[in-house]
């Protein structure tokens, strides 16, 4: 395959949620690390979160109409044809802008209209990437309509080539023994001994927050000290002293290469993300899946929980009995945990950003040979 003379130019079409955004905004860098002149443009609309997440990591931003497909026979659903070909035209147009060579989705709100865009007029290269346990609608249409397909898992309702999750780099590769000394005295943690870190995503959950602030008495007594983020719209209250290294709160973390390596153990929803995030840097997991939905938070955890890499406790299981007669031991019991934690870095997919850009580079007339870190400018 030929070089083409010019930079190539690539389009990620992932918006709406962090879960969308994140793989999209890792196969954007690991495009720019192997083919550095690379020009990276990421569609998404005014409703999501990568107005604020895309242009803070770097990337142009491309805003259409978003599509949300009605789950009921309603005047939604009538008007959905006509919200469908408003979005494929504000598609075309900015794909022509950008000059694009080829797109890449993750489903969510302005893949559809990317989809359709690029099977409409000159023909675009497009891919699909999967990262849920079952597939969402916008990339079964993506599948239907010829596209590249990749996934996450198996089974996801695509035929698709395995891949896993797109990861930063920043947590692909993070080593979490050496980081150990520097993230504790970031957060104020203890030097030594283990330590919980508890998260339910940017929002937090409060059934996991209520159940680990009711066992913070038995936990302190363990020894086990927690790192609790605790979502920007919830607060919790453990009667502590301030400055208490043993249960530091935050409503947010941006550092999560840090708080990974902190940590001996994470408490944790099981979004597709989340579950990438925490098996690429090796870090044993207690997931408590989502309870509503189809079940994929469920699903999304299940390699890595056979693998031996975390367990599952399920939500309306999750209380302050099960953190101190389950959680707790796991957290004192180092050979366990020595044990979980290689089994998550072996169901963990650390390379599949590069594998990804990879595919979508070929796409666009770029080959970059397996083993190549870049390929030099044109």
């Amino acid at each position: 395959m030929n070089t083409p003379t010019h930079a190539p130019s690539i389009v990620v079409a992932g918006g709406g949620t962090a879960g969308h955004i994140e793989p999209a905004m890792a196969v954007a860098d690991a495009i720019i690390r192997l083919r550095p002149d690379a020009k990276v443009t990421a569609l998404g609309s005014p409703r999501g979160l990568e107005s604020t997440l895309v242009p803070a990591r770097g990337y142009q931003l491309e805003l259409i109409p978003p599509v949300p497909v009605p789950r009921k026979i309603n005047l939604d659903l009538a008007r959905l044809p006509f919200r469908v070909l408003n979005a494929v035209r504000a598609t075309r147009a900015a794909l022509r802008r950008v000059e694009a060579d080829a797109v890449i989705g993750f489903g969510g709100y302005v893949a559809a209209p990317a989809y359709l865009a690029c099977r409409a007029g000159r023909k675009i290269p497009f891919a699909v990437h999967e990262a849920n346990a079952r597939a969402g609608l916008a990339n079964k249409l993506g599948g239907w309509l010829g596209g590249v397909t990749m996934a996450a898992v198996p089974g996801s309702g695509i035929d698709a080539e395995v891949v896993g999750i797109p990861v930063r780099d920043s947590l692909s590769h993070v080593d979490r023994e050496q980081l150990r000394a520097e993230a504790r005295e970031f957060f104020g943690l203890p030097a030594q001994g283990p330590v919980l870190f508890v998260t339910g995503g940017s929002q937090g959950a409060r059934s996991i927050n209520d159940a680990v602030v009711a066992a913070a008495p038995y936990l302190r007594a363990a020894g086990v000290a927690v790192l609790h983020a605790h979502g920007k719209n919830n607060e919790v209250s453990v009667g502590k002293p301030d400055g208490d290294p043993m249960y530091v709160t935050r409503s947010y973390i941006d550092r999560m290469d840090l708080a990974y390596a902190a940590a001996d153990l994470a408490l944790c929803r099981s979004g597709a993300m989340t579950v990438a995030e925490v098996s690429a840097t090796g870090l044993p997991a207690v997931y408590v899946p989502l309870p509503h939905g189809n079940g994929e938070q469920a699903l999304n955890a299940t390699s890595v929980v056979e693998a031996g890499g975390g367990i599952i406790i399920n939500d309306h299981d999750l209380n302050q009995a099960t953190v101190r007669d389950s959680v707790i031991p796991l957290l004192t019991n180092p050979e366990k945990l020595a044990e979980m934690s290689a089994a998550a870095s072996v169901a963990g997919s650390r390379d599949a950003a590069d594998t990804i850009a990879r595919r979508v580079l070929r796409l666009a007339g770029v080959e970059v040979p397996v083993g190549d870190n870049t390929i030099g400018m044109a």
